[in-house]
């Protein structure tokens, strides 16, 4: 393992990007999805765009499990803690997300629901814990990083006997949705958007490998590089996607060998598969309904499951008019296209998850390049 500042070296990055530039097509166009949200902020955070050729372009992706979370689903959990008068427990990012009406978790706790942020599963299980005689219900999220701590908590609460704690599963899986995205109209030959290559997501990746990419490269023929979260890993990512781009070759090529591996953490996906099993379907924002796409708790720990021991009305969800999130998330519009960005939608007033999130596509413009013209913010 070696230190951060040798992946933020500048001298290794102008290197970087005199190779990039010699090996770029000038009149090819190239066009990487950043999958994952970190990857955003990192090309902005280190001017990482400002360093590519002026052919090479960054599309936005999903970006983080925060910012693809339908709003029905938060409209949900409102829910839950009003109705039943539960302790909902989360993690600090969902706090601030606009559902129906612009009401949101932290509104809600305004007004009197027992809401609580926390910092992992054990600490809802500390509550459940501590509050014998309440309902808690943990309000789970995440990509495939994230999984393993919901299982173990699971586990945990049945080795103790922990009746009063459930959970309201959330998690969605990012390889479906790579598909998703790349059969929608919008990325069709003739559709408003492209995509030449992903760069794919890194701690995603620590824990699945890298081969459930796999059959997106061969079957869309795009490449799909796993890259660090490093201005230096991005860089190189990005050179090995050109390079895949020019022979014509599709793989799944690993950047980030110090950490992701093909087969990932075998132990963890065992974890996962016992507790949590496939959904059919499960909406994203942005991208509709996804075949196979998130994780439900399996009957075998249905006392646990949240959408089993309480109902939620089926009323009607709607985002907040006018916000372009959803567009955003699919990569076809960047926040700087959105009339609300930098108006009134900002961090203090947010209109959309995107600009809540810490990884975030508007939250990244509005921190490190909301000042720059639209057409140069890529």
């Amino acid at each position: 393992m070696r230190y951060i500042s040798e992946f933020r070296d500048r001298a290794l990055a102008e290197n970087l990007a005199n190779r990039i530039a010699k090996e770029v097509q000038p009149k090819r166009a190239y066009h990487f999805m950043e999958f994952c949200g970190g990857h955003t902020h990192a090309i902005f955070r280190y001017g990482v765009q400002d360093l590519m050729p002026p052919n090479v372009h960054f599309v936005h992706g999903p970006g983080c499990p925060v910012c693809v979370l339908p709003v029905r689903r938060l409209d949900d959990a409102i829910e839950l803690a009003e109705k039943y008068n539960v302790i909902l427990c989360t993690y600090g990012d969902m706090m601030r997300v606009p559902g129906t009406g612009r009401r949101s978790l932290i509104k809600a706790k305004a007004d009197g629901a027992d809401i609580r942020m926390v910092y992992s599963t054990l600490d809802a299980l500390n509550i459940a814990r501590a509050n014998p005689d309440k309902e808690v219900v943990f309000f789970a999220i995440g990509f495939e990083t994230t999984t393993p701590p919901t299982a173990v908590a699971i586990k945990m609460a049945l080795a103790e006997g922990l009746t009063n704690f459930t959970v309201f599963c959330n998690h969605v899986l990012t390889p479906a949705a790579i598909g998703h995205i790349l059969d929608s109209p919008d990325f069709a030959p003739d559709g408003p958007a492209r995509v030449d290559g992903f760069l794919g997501p890194s701690h995603v990746s620590a824990v699945i490998g890298s081969h459930p990419y796999e059959a997106a490269a061969e079957n869309y023929q795009k490449p799909v590089v796993i890259a660090g979260f490093e201005p230096l890993d991005v860089m190189q990512s990005v050179l090995m996607l050109v390079r895949q781009v020019n022979q014509g070759r599709a793989e799944v090529e690993n950047q980030y060998t110090r950490v992701v591996t093909r087969q990932g953490n075998r132990k963890a996906q065992a974890l996962v598969a016992e507790v949590l099993g496939l959904r059919d379907s499960f909406e994203w924002r942005g991208l509709g309904a996804v075949q196979n796409s998130a994780l439900q708790i399996r009957d075998t720990f249905a006392e646990y499951d949240a959408e089993k021991r309480f109902a939620v009305s089926a009323k009607q969800s709607r985002e907040v008019k006018s916000c372009e999130c959803p567009s955003v998330l699919r990569g076809v519009m960047k926040p700087t296209d959105c009339k609300l960005f930098g108006t009134v939608c900002t961090p203090d007033n947010p209109m959309g998850a995107c600009m809540v999130s810490s990884e975030g596509a508007c939250a990244a413009y509005w921190s490190y390049g909301r000042k720059r013209a639209p057409q140069d913010a890529a």
